[in-house]
């Protein structure tokens, strides 16, 4: 087995064990592996430990690493995620290769993918992401705004808004960390309660799993606990 391999156990592990520490079941939460800045010989290699779906920030790296995969391993379907901040001339291509978009916060950039998703493919998964913490450093539509920005999207051929997303501002304090989350939480049954069915949470990386996990989230994103420590020089 490779460490990568080893790793995606650890990480399923630690899953499994916070879920069933709140009483969820593991099935409950499924595990999005951020492999931006590694190669595609590192997603091959997760890919065939029986990792499906993998998120990626960088826009043409990673094209380039879905492009290599398709024509080198065809026999695998993976489910590509962007999660990165979206720029009106790339929505083109992130329309045409993903299957989910994870930080759609503006109306202008919904109306994009949604013109631009192929007709002979599935409509393209959303999640708004939210600036739960209100940092004005992030991406993401505040809180008061989200509910309008879903009743817009929810109308958009080509789209299916699936849920929410979010980064709270970083703290080692559980109690904060959880705080954070309630929020998006409790925002998600406001949407829902406007007639717009969500099923996705998108919340949680290494340093918080535990507190998303234990309040709601059902996808949660993890890089460096899986590939191991980025280097952004390269």
């Amino acid at each position: 087995m490779s460490l990568i391999s080893d790793n995606l156990q650890a990480v399923r592990a630690d899953i499994r064990r916070a879920a069933h520490e709140c009483g969820r079941s593991e099935q409950q939460v499924s595990l999005l592996a951020v492999s931006k800045t590694f190669g595609a010989d590192a997603v091959l290699d997760a890919a065939r430990s029986g990792q499906v779906a993998f998120g990626e920030n960088y826009l043409q790296e990673a094209v380039d690493k879905i492009t290599f995969i398709r024509q080198h391993a065809p026999e695998l379907d993976l489910e590509w995620h962007f999660i990165g901040p979206i720029q009106s001339n790339k929505t083109r291509p992130i329309a045409e290769n993903f299957a989910w978009v994870h930080a759609v916060d503006r109306e202008k950039i919904a109306h994009r993918l949604s013109e631009q998703r192929p007709a002979t493919m599935a409509p393209l998964n959303i999640c708004l992401q939210i600036n739960i913490s209100g940092e004005a450093s992030k991406s993401g539509v505040p809180p008061e705004q989200a509910v309008n920005l879903a009743l817009a999207i929810a109308k958009l051929p080509g789209l299916c808004l699936r849920g929410l997303m979010a980064v709270p501002e970083p703290t080692n304090d559980e109690q904060q960390q959880r705080a954070a989350f309630r929020q998006l939480k409790f925002l998600n049954d406001e949407i829902t309660r406007h007639g717009i069915v969500l099923d996705t949470l998108s919340m949680g990386m290494s340093g918080d799993l535990h507190a998303a996990i234990a309040e709601g989230s059902t996808m949660v994103r993890i890089g460096t606990a899986i590939f191991g420590k980025r280097d952004y020089a390269k």
